[in-house]
């Protein structure tokens, strides 16, 4: 009997994930969590075969939970569950080694499989993904320039970023003026959109 560790925050699509593993014969359910910082907790207390996890839940993300995980339970399997299909957190959750990478909206059979087959030592991304982060165009901007622009995705002023990274503030401005005539973009704000959308800000 394969043994799940489910976290998600979402009351509704947890409970109708738990219902739809449970009608599979050999998979069954042992903890359910709807935060982040009872993932690492519940795991090393059930032991499960596999962590399902939400990338997006609240306290401590899916990525990162998934990430001590693995270092506290190596036994454990992780299987990322997300709603968002950028390609710049696909490419995140493979760095941090997760088993295995599904959309919500897959069909159910396919979780029941990917479940099986992350349990068994294989890899399972789904296929959307695949080719979302295949065509997915590298970011033009340089690191300092991303930096600037993290920081600025953060609300940061023109002073404040130049304080963080010891840069004067006209230099800060400058780099700005770059990162928005490198993406093509109208404004700041406009620049901090496109990254996001183009998975190029955490």
């Amino acid at each position: 009997m394969i043994r799940v560790l489910l976290a998600e925050d979402m009351h509704m699509v947890r409970g109708a994930l738990v219902a739809l593993l449970s009608m599979e014969p050999d998979i069954t359910v042992v903890a359910e969590v709807d935060d982040g910082d009872q993932v690492v907790p519940t795991a090393l207390e059930y032991k499960p075969d596999i962590a399902v996890l939400d990338v997006d839940l609240p306290g401590t993300d899916g990525l990162t939970a998934a990430c001590t995980l693995h270092q506290l339970l190596p036994s454990c399997g992780t299987l990322m569950l997300t709603s968002l299909g950028k390609p710049g957190t696909l490419k995140r959750a493979l760095s941090a080694r997760v088993s295995g990478f599904l959309l919500k909206d897959a069909p159910p059979e396919q979780l029941a499989s990917a479940i099986r087959k992350v349990v068994a030592g294989q890899r399972v991304v789904d296929p959307e993904l695949v080719l979302s982060a295949w065509d997915h165009v590298q970011s033009p901007l340089t690191a300092r320039e991303m930096e600037v622009l993290q920081l600025a995705a953060r609300g940061a002023s023109v002073g404040e970023i130049a304080r963080g990274l010891f840069l004067s503030a006209g230099t800060v401005r400058n780099y700005l003026t770059t990162i928005v005539g490198k993406l093509n973009a109208r404004n700041r704000v406009d620049a901090i959109r496109i990254a996001q959308e183009s998975g190029w800000l955490d």
